[in-house]
């Protein structure tokens, strides 16, 4: 399993191109809800983040194109298309959010997910890297009191 610097110096090179690569997917308003940090910006998200902003942001494009065709398959889904209060709601969630929520949805409402895209999102995401195991030493079971009163 490879680290997130690993992932993304085989992908993209260095962090800036893969930063550069996501200012393209969020420079109009079709899929970004800016919140980030002005002054500082995406440079300074950490590499596991970036990453799995990237596949996110790519599979919705290419899914669904903007914010507002996939909170429609996701009110589609739920049976709740003529709810504009709902739909309201969901303008204000940014889109991992939204896309864990359709994911979800599809699975709720029995709808296959098609295989590929369920591959490259688990693909593309980073996968954390588990601890080291540290051996315990058990306690010694407490010795039966000699002196029992009958």
């Amino acid at each position: 399993m490879k680290s997130p610097i690993a992932t993304l110096k085989d992908k993209f090179g260095d962090k800036a191109k893969l930063v550069a690569e996501l200012e393209k997917l969020t420079k109009d308003d079709d899929l970004w809800v800016n919140r980030v940090n002005k002054s500082k910006g995406l440079a300074h998200v950490s590499n596991a983040k970036l990453l799995k902003l990237q596949a996110t942001f790519t599979a919705v494009k290419e899914k669904f194109g903007t914010r507002a065709k996939m909170i429609d398959a996701i009110c589609e889904i739920e049976k709740r298309a003529k709810d504009e209060g709902y739909k309201t709601r969901l303008g204000n969630f940014p889109v991992p959010r939204l896309w864990d929520m359709y994911r979800s949805a599809t699975k709720r409402a029995g709808a296959p997910a098609k295989a590929e895209e369920i591959r490259a999102a688990k693909k593309a995401a980073p996968k954390k890297v588990a601890a080291p195991k540290v051996a315990v030493k058990k306690a010694a079971p407490v010795a039966a009191k000699k002196n029992k009163k009958k």
